[in-house]
């Protein structure tokens, strides 16, 4: 699956166009190197994520094409959140 629908599916970035846009402005790494929208997302990858004034840090658990509200926090562990 495709970095940006992964980080819209999952709902850590609401936004499929947001999630595009921070891919494209170099604020996400995948396994500490500057990943493209268009990366495919695979189980064990680790994701940074700078967000404003917020800075994420989870591994990949699980890659649904589809995931409830409930379920989508699932599909991502939180290492670190600051």
């Amino acid at each position: 699956m495709r970095l940006d629908k992964y980080l819209k599916v999952s709902r850590i970035i609401k936004r499929r166009t947001v999630a595009n846009e921070a891919c494209d402005a170099g604020r996400v790494l995948v396994n500490g190197k500057i990943a493209r929208a268009s990366y495919d997302v695979k189980v064990g990858d680790v994701l940074e994520l700078q967000l404003g004034a917020r800075a994420i840090r989870a591994r990949v658990v699980s890659v649904n094409e589809y995931a409830k509200k409930d379920e989508a926090a699932m599909m991502y562990e939180v290492i670190e959140e600051n």
